[in-house]
């Protein structure tokens, strides 16, 4: 989810309310001066990448402003020595004149703020050689080549690796400078802990105190001129004592065909050791057939022996396969036979494998889904090792998969009990609900534009309407408390709050996962400018009154908890449940998942929070905070998912307060026409409530208009609609249409950047469309598909090496029209063009998950064989030891050192000691990351380098390629 790129969440309010806005940038105030300034010389630099398949190739190139002066319009040119012409560009005017080409901006990327960049690129063709262009201009300008950072790898240990705890571990690099500069020195880390630092080659560590454990190794090399670029992390485990070591520990093989996996020792034997291999439970139609017994040596136990598994022609189901030795912790294989022709399962597996191999860094010890394998990364998280409710409810999603290929379903169970343990508060997290008045679920404040008008004053005058759900819940679940997870989870406990589950600020030495906060002050709130505080707050940390102060006015401040549920990750939770089900009752094991599907319909039941006004007024025609009418019940309902619940109250049980909260805000992104289909129509997953199915069938049928009403001319699913205008229920601009009385938003919830921008949002959302339409065959949903796939295939490219372009950043203009029910207009006003385009990885699998669902219904054949390239061209190009992933360049990295608002005269502290006050930045909140190996890359770009670039594995689009292999293996393969 990278700036720019991918969506955003946000978090509770406090006292008896949550302002839940979104993200921002702060005011700039330009002084008018009486002495004429004149502009620095520009200075600029130009990174230029290529992907060449032997006649053709794409250019990436990356223009960063060097100079002290905003760049406002820009020319960039440049000449080839060859052949290569041009055949299309983005992110630009291209045009080729001989061997010369000749980009001008776009109407949107125009200015280049000091220090900034933008990216451009093209698709070429050619024939002989293909040398890169040494020169650069822009406006004229000879731009400064980019001096490239060095490269490192670490070439010991091997990934997945076993050792013995107190044995060494062997740590080697190599590292190479470019531009004529040295290597000067190697460092070595254990995530983000320094173990060593060599200074002369062969660069080498040996380290013999690392814990029982997951350790994620990274060498990191700088040279003469000051850069540095860190190696690709490997995953090893240490044991607690001498252990056969298998990899890979998931294998799929095809019915007829054999698999291997390797088998080593973790410790260096004082004599012969005899590992014997056999099949210990399981499908019988897979055998042992050559490495059934292993001999390793004082001198080869670290050297991988093979063992084949060969598959029958007729099997079906896994099995364990058990190596062990005396003396020794054994080791497991599970090993799948698959049908002949079920390539796509094999690859689920062998990504699966990978993704829950714990050396390879996805899991904290807990067994939590990082946000990212890699530590140093910014987006809705702002660190890789926190995570979403999201990533927890992908993790149900690959269990349940795995379910259907493998036929365990102990794993999906697995997953539940894990997000209920660690993402779903407890009672203990959650006291004085039994205060909960539905009457006046909360207390009024008024969302604003900027972070530096905060804290917005509370309003007891402003009438709110009554919660409808509250006590129907209750009697169907005899508990006044809220099963819905909260949105973010810093998983190390790295910020240091130690809010562990039914512990409040525990501190910065408590061990297992911490709930915070982030997003706090308006739509313009970016996540460099937020202020991290936990969801607990008992004043420990902050200021006198902890964190409230800094978004809520008030005359006084009660200690006091807030939690936040992001709806689409619970929607997406309900959705793994019912394919889970239905998948389970296909093999005739619905028992062995019916406990948890109907935990998931609980949580759907609760769920319908997320179709609520913020503050419980009637939906339509909102204007005014304090003569829009208060709700009465289901009339407060849009019936759609809004951009997030939320619930908070006293931590003193006795206190006799506490607050629940809807959303005025609905992004057509969110949206999911199948989980409101089976908690409406599927009876494991209808909830007990009196009203919950039917609310989820009203909000079927809703959601359904909801995309027709945003569907553009072109077939793009434009932003949403708001009850609440700008948050405070404003007067929106005249002329501006409704849906059922609400306003339509291009941007809902966040500007900083475009909300609705990233095209990650219309594969998410229509995947869900796509799994509806081929569940039902429903006519509306074909309808918007139909559109929809013509558009998005009209804009993807699969080049002759199978690498692909898909489109990224969209571009709105117009709007639609008013809604009419019983006579839809054709939204003829209302248009996307795609401003740039990208390979990523993740969104690349939600689209070909998309394409996958809708072509096996519909039997479009270039939707079936264009989700089929996408899939081998990761597959293919795009792998690496960690999963599937491609390099990102990321300029918005400049932002490390943006003011954060914080009100003067106001001061606290973060629990590891960083100051906050006036002068606090993204980067002095989070000092920790000046010890992240990561970091130097960061402080090269603030000092005038190249936008660095990071290959990042995020949980999230590593599920999410595995489950389009799965999805394609089941519909069309």
């Amino acid at each position: 989810m990278a700036p720019g790129r991918r969506h955003r969440r946000r978090t509770a309010r406090q006292l008896w309310t949550a302002v839940v806005a979104a993200l921002a940038l702060p005011l700039t105030v330009l002084a008018n001066s009486a002495t004429p300034v004149h502009a620095a010389a520009l200075q600029c630099s130009v990174d230029y990448r290529t992907n060449d398949w032997g006649s053709g190739f794409t250019a990436d190139l990356t223009i960063t402003n060097r100079g002290t002066d905003a760049v406002n319009g820009w020319t960039l040119t440049y000449d080839y020595t060859g052949n290569q012409t041009l055949t299309n560009g983005w992110s630009g005017t291209w045009s080729q004149s001989g061997r010369s080409i000749t980009v001008k901006n776009a109407s949107w990327n125009g200015t280049i703020a000091a220090g900034a960049a933008v990216n451009t690129g093209a698709q070429f063709t050619y024939s002989g050689t293909n040398t890169a262009p040494t020169s650069f201009a822009v406006n004229g300008t000879t731009c400064a080549g980019a001096h490239q950072p060095p490269v490192t790898v670490l070439t010991s240990p091997a990934a997945g690796a076993v050792y013995s705890q107190g044995d060494a571990v062997p740590l080697a690099a190599t590292a190479a400078a470019a531009d004529n500069a040295t290597i000067s020195k190697v460092e070595f880390y254990d995530d983000t802990t320094l173990l060593g630092t060599d200074t002369s080659a062969p660069y080498s560590l040996s380290v013999s105190s690392l814990t029982v454990g997951s350790h994620s190794l990274v060498a990191k090399a700088y040279d003469s001129l000051g850069a540095s670029a860190e190696s690709t992390p490997v995953g090893i485990t240490v044991a607690s004592g001498p252990a056969v070591v298998a990899s890979p520990t998931q294998l799929g093989v095809q019915q007829g065909k054999t698999g291997t996996f390797g088998v080593t020792l973790s410790s260096q034997p004082s004599a012969n050791v005899t590992v014997s291999v056999t099949r210990t439970d399981g499908n019988t139609g897979l055998s042992v057939t050559g490495g059934s017994a292993l001999t390793f040596t004082p001198s080869n136990w670290n050297t991988a022996q093979t063992v084949t598994i060969t598959a029958d022609s007729s099997g079906m189901g896994s099995a364990t396969f058990t190596a062990s030795a005396t003396g020794y912790t054994k080791a497991t294989v599970t090993v799948t036979e698959l049908a002949a022709s079920k390539t796509y399962d094999a690859r689920f597996l062998d990504l699966y494998g990978k993704i829950t191999n714990p050396a390879n860094g996805y899991f904290s010890p807990e067994g939590i889904p990082y946000h990212s394998v890699e530590t140093l990364i910014v987006e809705a998280p702002d660190q890789g090792h926190e995570t979403t409710s999201e990533a927890y409810s992908y993790l149900l999603w690959l269990q349940a998969m795995y379910g259907k290929v493998t036929g365990d379903w102990s794993k999906f169970n697995g997953a539940w009990d894990l997000m209920e343990k660690y993402m779903i508060p407890t009672h203990a997290d959650q006291p004085a609900n039994s205060f909960y008045n539905a009457s006046k679920p909360a207390t009024y404040a008024p969302e604003l534009d900027t972070p530096n008008q905060y804290p917005a004053k509370l309003d007891t005058s402003v009438p709110v309407g009554s919660d409808p759900i509250a006590a129907e819940l209750k009697s169907a679940y005899g508990t006044d408390d809220v099963y819905g997870m909260h949105w973010l989870q810093d998983v190390d406990n790295v910020y240091g709050y130690g809010n562990e589950p039914g512990k409040c600020e525990a501190g910065p030495t408590a061990t297992g996962p911490s709930y915070i906060n982030t997003f706090q002050r308006g739509p313009q709130e970016s996540v460099w400018e937020t202020v991290p505080q936990p969801t607990c707050d008992s004043f420990k940390y902050g200021g006198t009154n902890g964190y409230l102060d800094l978004f809520t006015g008030d005359s006084s401040y009660a200690r006091q908890w807030k939690f936040t549920d992001a709806p689409d990750a619970d929607a997406r939770a309900v959705q793994a449940a019912y394919w889970a089900d239905v998948w389970a009752k296909q093999q005739g094991k619905g028992g062995d998942v019916s406990a948890t599907v109907g935990k998931a319909a609980k949580m759907g039941d609760y769920l319908r929070y997320a179709m609520y006004d913020k503050y419980f007024k009637k939906i339509g025609n909102c204007v005014g905070a304090s003569t829009c009418a208060a709700g009465t019940g289901k009339d407060a309902s849009h019936y759609l998912l809004s951009w997030y619940y939320a619930w908070g109250g006293a931590l003193d049980p006795s206190a006799g307060w506490a607050w629940r909260i809807g959303s005025s805000h609905v992004h057509g992104g969110y949206q999911n026409p199948l989980a409101a289909y089976a908690l409406s129509s599927y009876a494991d997953l209808k909830p007990k409530s009196a009203t919950g199915a039917t609310d989820w069938a009203k909000s079927l049928q809703r959601q359904l208009e909801f995309y027709q009403w945003l569907q553009s001319s072109e077939g793009a699913i434009a932003g949403g609609a708001t009850n609440s205008w700008q948050g405070r229920y404003a007067s929106p601009p005249s002329g501006t249409p409704t849906f059922y009385g609400m306003y339509y938003d291009w941007e809902p919830v966040y500007h900083d950047p475009p909300s609705n921008q990233w095209f990650g949002f219309q594969a998410w959302s229509m995947e869900r469309v796509a799994e509806y339409y081929q569940q039902t065959g429903n006519a509306t949903a074909k309808a918007l598909l139909d559109k929809w796939v013509k558009w998005a295939l009209s804009k993807t490219t699969i080049n002759p090496d199978g690498t692909y372009r898909i489109p990224s950043t969209l571009q709105w203009s117009g709007q639609p029209d008013t809604w009419n029910a019983s006579n839809p207009g054709s939204n003829s006003g209302l248009h996307v063009t795609v401003a740039d385009y990208t390979d990523d990885v993740g969104v690349a699998a939600a689209y070909a998950k998309t394409l996958t669902y809708y072509g096996a219904k519909s039997g479009d054949a270039t939707a079936k064989s264009t989700a089929k390239a996408l899939l081998d061209g990761m597959w293919n190009n795009y792998q690496d030891g960690l999963g599937i992933a491609v390099p990102e360049t990321r300029a918005d990295y400049n932002r490390f050192g943006d003011s954060v608002y914080v009100p003067s005269g106001w001061s606290g502290r973060m629990p590891n000691g960083d100051a906050i006050n006036s002068s606090s930045t993204f980067a002095s909140l989070r000092s920790f990351y000046k010890n992240d190996p990561a970091w130097s890359k960061i402080e090269a770009y603030l000092a005038g380098g190249a936008a660095p670039s990071f290959t990042y594995h995020r949980f999230w689009a590593q599920a999410d390629i595995a489950l389009a292999m799965g999805s394609y293996a089941e519909l069309v393969e």
